[in-house]
């Protein structure tokens, strides 16, 4: 048997409570609900330190657990050598320029390709190990057809430290989208609650009851005809926060097929949303950090008009 450990909703800001039995099978692809079941009557499964018997036992974000199972029940994840665009790099964390039609870390269906992949090639075996075997390194994420910044933690140091800025919202986060329409207030935040839709949980939606709340500043630097780019400041990182918060403005992210912005002539997985600017605090050292990824040259004005 082989141990894996996880912390619980790290990546999201807006993760919820789960029974033990649905996070696990969350966290390890592949498997069965009756499977995970059976683990967890087994007794191969710790919470926060402590074999967990019931599979119904409430999972908070932050909690963290040991898995044991059969190294040959997950897939084999591989170091590829797949091309970075490296924004910076030091002993403890790597900022990258994530292209479109990347997924970040390895999931159902998507075992290869992903920047985890990329990540393993260039760094080896320097990579956090927090968020377990499929995880390695990853501190936060972004869609697979978002472009731009992604930090990726080296140690496990370092992803703690990142983590709480996450948690803590001290993370300086920077978008850019272009949106279909002209905004009638040029600038302002939208500040609302968001969770997941009632028909459709693929979908994030505002809420009037529910949810958790959602920041987002925004300010629109260029206008051509139909179209707008935007800058948004992220204040909170909920999940598809942008997408949804242009959506109830009534101008969707240009490409966005969830959330109604498709329009003739724009490629199948296209989506005109680019995270720019990444700002932290360099967890070992101290030192502020921010990089800034360039803007894909389908957001330039030429191309828009």
């Amino acid at each position: 048997m082989e141990e894996y450990s996880f912390i619980y909703g790290e990546e999201e800001e807006d993760a919820s409570d789960l029974r033990l039995d649905q996070c696990v099978a969350s966290l390890v692809p592949d498997v069965s609900r009756s499977f995970v079941k059976k683990m967890i009557l087994e007794g191969n499964i710790s919470l926060n330190g402590e074999r967990c018997v019931k599979p119904s036992r409430t999972v908070s974000p932050g909690d963290s657990l040991l898995v044991r199972l059969e190294a040959s029940v997950l897939p084999d994840i591989l170091p590829e050598d797949i091309p970075l665009d490296i924004l910076y790099e030091d002993d403890d964390v790597l900022v990258v320029n994530k292209p479109a039609g990347m997924v970040v870390h390895p999931a159902p269906g998507h075992y290869t390709g992903t920047l985890v992949n990329a990540c393993m090639h260039h760094c080896g075996s320097s990579l956090s190990g927090i968020n377990g075997i499929l995880r390695p390194g990853v501190v936060h994420r972004i869609d697979m057809d978002t472009t731009g910044s992604v930090v990726i933690c080296k140690n496990d140091r370092a992803h703690r430290g990142l983590a709480k800025q996450f948690a803590e919202h001290t993370v300086k986060r920077r978008y850019d989208a272009v949106v279909i329409g002209h905004l009638k207030e040029r600038s302002g935040t939208v500040d609302t609650f968001i969770g997941r839709g009632n028909k459709d949980r693929k979908r994030m939606a505002v809420l009037e009851y529910g949810g958790k709340r959602a920041v987002t500043h925004y300010e629109t630097v260029l206008e051509v005809k139909g179209y707008s780019r935007v800058r948004c400041v992220l204040e909170t990182g909920r999940t598809h926060q942008i997408r949804v918060h242009m959506s109830h403005l009534g101008h969707p992210v240009l490409g966005d097929r969830l959330y109604g912005g498709v329009q003739p002539g724009i490629p199948e997985g296209r989506l005109y949303l680019h995270a720019g600017l990444l700002g932290f605090i360099q967890p070992v050292t101290g030192e502020y950090i921010e990089t800034v990824a360039p803007l894909p040259e389908y957001f330039s004005e030429d191309r828009l008009s």
